[in-house]
């Protein structure tokens, strides 16, 4: 086993191009596994953005014995060898899943959730989790149990949620890749305010054992990256039919990657923006964003204002509505018992609260809502191959702020308003990577969806990744404190 690599240079290097030096055996697990141990305690106690951490030496036990199989050329899959820390919303067997919430602070898994299971059989090395907010409500990472996560470009802002933590420690180069889950943005928003990538999947392109098995709902997994190769390898990980989950895409487990590159010249491009004037922005956001169009005009593509012939109004309450209900499992053991009551965020209340008051008559009329906008996206992609929205309404914001309470001088009616712009998506059931669009002036990220049509998800990975490639946020604009680091260390 050579050792030519510095031990330092190991985090700084892309998932893909990791994987192949371990197993063409220029570096070993146990000097991963040390590398990124290494680095996790200089720069975690800053952000926490990594909870639950096990036990070195339980870790690096682990490390020798994937090196092991290594020499025998027993290769897992590929993650084999890395150091994952699981979203601390999914069940990673002998780790806690506290969900941010201090009743469920001792609560240790005795199983895996499907797509962790196959992170494992990957090869990956579950070294712990990633903070969220309390049971994944709103989009700013903080919570009872850990406390809150700082954004890497500015340790007085959020780096959003709920997979805020696993945003941030990817931004930081803590993780090689990451999980992430997301209902209303929870992995589009993180991409934004941290500059990396996020794939929202088409429902039933992970399967999610946490489902109820025949109710279709809103919330998937998905990978989190630095560029789309490495998005693509995760996802490949994770995706593929489960028979416990009927409505999972049913198309195999594979470690199979299709190529990437293809030519965006030509390809049609419908910009939403504020679906005419309806979603507040804070300035500066939509500038940033109308640049990054200018960059997929100049990789040849057609870019169209539109604004959709549907009520966003319509959208956006009927969502509330099926959300609220939809909740009703997750809280209302915990709400009939009045001393369990009490630990609940408002938000939480909020929410069951005005599930009591859902019938299945207003269920059954928003989901009639969700179908007719479906048909809307639906007619909207037999003419452009792609639509586009901003990943964000405001920027970063200060990490004590529990959510924006107004945007532009229009006050928030609920705690999830001022994420209104992923809303649309989220109904729409599509794929939605959130890409990187830049920094405004005090040098805090924002980000841009590029949502495909349903099952789409591979045409918007090769999108990302022509435009990444056209672009490059990820690359030239580190964190400030992973660019200190890395001077430090020489690099």
């Amino acid at each position: 086993m050579t050792t030519a690599t510095a031990v330092s240079d190991i985090v700084q290097m892309d998932a893909l191009a990791l994987g192949a030096a371990i197993r063409a055996k220029k570096i070993s697990c146990v000097e991963v596994m040390t590398a990124y141990l290494d680095h996790i305690d200089k720069l975690n106690p800053v952000v926490n953005a990594i909870v639950s951490l096990r036990e070195r030496g339980a870790l690096l036990a682990e490390a020798r014995e994937r090196d092991v199989q290594v020499a025998r050329g027993e290769i897992m899959g590929p993650l084999h060898g890395f150091p994952q820390a699981i979203k601390d919303l999914a069940a990673a067997k002998g780790l806690p899943t506290t969900q941010g919430s201090p009743l469920y602070r001792d609560t240790i898994a005795t199983s895996d959730a499907l797509f962790v299971e196959r992170m494992r059989q990957a090869g990956a090395i579950i070294i712990g989790k990633t903070n969220v907010p309390e049971f994944g409500l709103g989009s700013q990472t903080y919570n009872p149990v850990f406390g809150a996560t700082r954004n890497p470009y500015d340790l007085g802002k959020t780096p959003g949620g709920s997979s805020g933590g696993a945003g941030a420690a990817l931004a930081l180069r803590m993780l090689p890749v990451a999980d992430g889950s997301d209902h209303g943005g929870s992995l589009r928003n993180p991409a934004a305010f941290n500059n990396i990538f996020a794939l929202r999947t088409s429902y039933g392109r992970v399967p999610n054992a946490e489902d109820d098995v025949f109710i279709p709902g809103f919330s998937v997994i998905g990978p989190m990256a630095r560029n789309i190769p490495d998005l693509q390898m995760l996802l490949a990980v994770q995706s593929g039919y489960d028979a416990r989950l009927p409505y999972s895409i049913p198309e195999p487990h594979s470690y199979a990657t299709p190529p990437l590159d293809f030519d965006p010249k030509g390809k049609r491009l419908a910009w939403l923006g504020d679906f005419g004037e309806h979603i507040p922005f804070e300035p500066g956001v939509l500038d940033l964003c109308r640049n990054a169009l200018r960059s997929f005009e100049g990789i040849g593509c057609i870019v169209e204002d539109v604004t959709p012939d549907f009520d966003p109004e319509k959208i956006f309450q009927n969502w509330t509505t099926l959300r609220s209900w939809g909740n009703w499992k997750k809280i209302a053991p915990l709400y009939a018992d009045p001393e369990k009551r009490r630990h609940l965020k408002p938000e939480a209340l909020w929410e069951f609260e005005r599930c009591l008051k859902i019938s299945g008559i207003d269920v059954r009329a928003a989901a009639g809502v969700r179908s007719d906008w479906y048909q809307v996206v639906r007619k909207l992609f037999e003419r452009y191959d792609y639509l586009l929205l901003p990943s964000g309404q405001v920027f970063p914001f200060d990490v004590e702020t529990t959510w924006p309470k107004e945007i532009a001088g229009r006050k928030m009616d609920t705690y999830h308003r001022w994420m209104e712009v992923m809303i649309p998506v989220t109904m729409s059931g599509c794929p939605a990577m959130g890409v990187p669009v830049g920094f405004n002036a005090r040098g805090l990220p924002m980000g841009m969806q590029i949502v495909g049509p349903n099952r789409g998800d591979q045409l918007v990975m090769q999108m990302a990744h022509a435009y990444d490639q056209a672009t490059q946020w990820v690359t030239k604009a580190p964190p400030p404190m992973l660019r200190e680091a890395m001077a430090r260390a020489g690099l």
